[in-house]
């Protein structure tokens, strides 16, 4: 027997359980990646062109640590979302990081309860669904930083891409992703037919075709998947 409202459409607790799972798809893609890592690979360049990859995993660690914040109420504490450096063993930092986020929004019964994000504003709350899918684009996206930089392989199933495009382009684009520590970069046009995932980059400001530079003597520079203003991802 079917008990969604509206006919065949699924209840909105239905809808926010599959948002966390996907959520967690995309967030143990990126756990399967960064363990193929090196501690050579640190020094990599990445598609966020100010972090090499140990900036960007410290950065996608500290993520981790304040949803997991904002999921348990705490989110307004700015210290849970500073960035640490890295510890002797990345790699099972980073995991610890991730599955603690997955705890903590397992808690999260209702999708209207409410995440302080202070990183985007100090001055209102986001519903729970909300700031999953923020977390989710991050996560998405930033397997693909992690992949391009380690030269792997990343194909997410087409339901997890599917939930991600339309966070991706409510994303607000203009002049605010020039400014410095912008999250992203403005949006980029794409010739002819695309996939589900070049748009989602596309839209974010990362361009499909970056491949990792040499990077023995890397030194971090502006731009965020392309050439640009100093921004981070």
């Amino acid at each position: 027997m079917n008990n969604a409202p509206h006919g065949d459409a699924p209840a909105p607790h239905a809808d926010f359980a599959r948002l966390r799972r996907l959520n967690a798809r995309a967030v143990r893609d990126s756990v399967t990646l960064i363990r193929r890592m090196t501690p050579a690979d640190l020094r990599r360049p990445t598609p966020c062109s100010a972090w090499t990859l140990a900036g960007l995993l410290a950065h996608m660690t500290a993520q981790h640590n304040g949803f997991a914040a904002a999921a348990l109420g705490h989110g307004q504490d700015l210290s849970h979302w500073s960035v640490a450096p890295l510890g002797a063993d990345p790699v099972a930092q980073y995991h610890d990081a991730a599955e603690r986020a997955l705890a903590a929004f397992a808690t999260v019964e209702s999708p209207d309860r409410a995440f302080a994000l202070p990183e985007i504003t100090r001055t209102r709350t986001f519903p729970a669904a909300r700031a999953i899918g923020f977390h989710l684009i991050d996560y998405v996206v930033h397997s693909w930083d992690a992949a391009r930089t380690l030269d792997l392989a990343y194909a997410p199933g087409s339901d997890l891409l599917q939930a991600a495009l339309p966070i991706a382009r409510a994303v607000p684009d203009g002049d605010s992703r020039l400014a410095p520590g912008s999250a992203f970069r403005p949006g980029l046009s794409l010739d002819g037919d695309t996939g589900t995932l070049e748009q989602i980059l596309a839209a974010l400001g990362r361009s499909p075709d970056w491949r990792t530079p040499a990077f023995r003597d890397h030194h971090p520079g502006p731009g965020c998947g392309a050439e640009g203003p100093d921004t981070t991802c």
